[in-house]
């Protein structure tokens, strides 16, 4: 109720940020209180799971209300412009959209453009408006059912269930630090084992985002258009993509594919609008809106060594291993091997939580890939995408989508 008062009575200029410092502020309020009142425990009765996820949606739609009435359209990016809100929500669809039974306890977080179509009824229409139905022999448009698309889901979370009941107990991550299997395994044996432990931590994550992916389809919502073979997607909502996790052959690959709706986030509120330091910046605040444990500063901080280095590599050496196809998947295969190592040598900290274990941990894989990449940014030239240069890239795609509607 706070953010709903800011967002019809503060200034337009700013209806962004006091929303952002209000809705973060009080997140972190509510985080600092589980540390220090609970003492790391997990109760039963969270409830920072919604909270951070109405956050994401306030924020949200914050930053497009900011966008549809405090900011010309030539100033925004195509998809700033698509998504800007021009009217202040009333207080009724304020509420839907922050509370509906669809999203509240798991998410994910949405846009608001697209929810009140949902509401309005013209959420699937008005994205079968965009395919030539004649060109595909149609004399009406057709009516796309998610009911395979949710048995698909469940499928799956079906699968991530009997995963999390039997892989995740039987290999827990603290077991990376045991005393007797740091003394008894080599360094090899030990970044395999973190692998293990790392899959094995992964399908309880599967289950949630799947599950609530599947609530927000059965309910008609989702619908994200068709497919260049013509079929009909419900994508729109999607928190992960399995497969294109498990074959990543980048960082940034495996980062755009986890947690999706979050990463959108990150990027509408904090990286497009980042005067300077937009990666730095946009881990951050991931790490601030996941909580204060200390592993979360641990894994956001080292994701921003790594990204960075895996930038620089991938620009100065990647187009040499292009060509011939041998010479391809031999690169595919061995970035693929370094992307999954670097991602769980990142995320251990995010599951230990604490300093002790996390620093433990650390030392007992000698700091490697942080000081590969350290290495890395030294040796390799940076070249990186400032923000006028990627403005002026966004306003010549502007400029493309205009002149095709003309």
């Amino acid at each position: 109720m706070m953010n709903y008062g800011i967002m019809n009575l503060a200034s337009i200029p700013n209806i962004h940020r006091y929303s952002f410092v209000v809705a973060m502020g009080y997140l972190t309020l509510c985080h600092i209180s589980r540390i220090y009142i609970f003492h790391y425990g997990i109760l039963t009765t969270d409830f920072s799971g919604p909270l951070m996820i109405i956050t994401q949606k306030i924020t949200t739609l914050a930053c497009q209300l900011h966008d549809g009435i405090g900011r010309q359209a030539e100033e925004l990016t195509a998809e700033q412009n698509r998504l800007a809100v021009k009217s202040r929500p009333s207080l009724l669809e304020y509420l839907s959209y922050l509370l509906n039974f669809m999203s509240i306890i798991a998410g994910p977080c949405s846009n608001y453009k697209d929810y009140i179509a949902f509401i309005e009824g013209r959420h699937v229409h008005m994205k079968l408006l965009e395919v030539n139905w004649k060109q595909k022999g149609y004399d009406r448009l057709p009516d796309p059912s998610p009911t395979g698309a949710v048995m698909y889901k469940l499928c799956i979370t079906l699968v991530s269930l009997i995963l999390f009941l039997t892989l995740t107990k039987n290999f827990p991550m603290a077991y990376i630090i045991d005393n007797e299997f740091l003394d008894k395994t080599p360094f090899l044996s030990r970044l395999g084992y973190l692998y293990v432990v790392t899959q094995a931590a992964k399908p309880k994550y599967y289950f949630a985002w799947t599950l609530a992916d599947a609530v927000n389809n059965a309910a008609g919502y989702g619908f994200s258009g068709v497919d260049e073979r013509g079929t009909f997607r419900w994508d729109l909502l999607s928190n992960l993509n399995i497969w294109n996790i498990e074959t990543a052959t980048s960082f940034k690959m495996y980062i755009e594919n986890w947690n999706i709706q979050t990463a959108a986030w990150l990027k509408r509120v904090c990286y497009d609008r980042a005067p300077w330091y937009p990666t730095a910046l946009t881990f951050i605040l991931s790490a601030l809106w996941h909580g204060i444990y200390p592993g979360y500063y641990f894994t956001f901080l080292t994701g921003i060594l790594i990204t960075l280095a895996a930038r620089a590599i991938r620009n100065n050496c990647r187009h040499y291993f292009l060509s011939p196809v041998p010479l391809k998947i031999a690169y595919d295969i061995v970035t693929w091997a370094v992307t999954q190592l670097a991602v769980c040598y990142t995320v251990a900290p995010f599951v230990m939580l604490a300093v002790e274990p996390t620093i433990k941990f650390y030392k007992s894989v000698y700091f490697h890939m942080h000081i590969l990449s350290i290495l890395v940014l030294l040796l390799l030239p940076i070249r990186p995408q400032t923000h006028s240069v990627r403005r002026a890239q966004n306003q010549a795609m502007l400029n493309s989508i205009k002149s095709k509607d003309k």
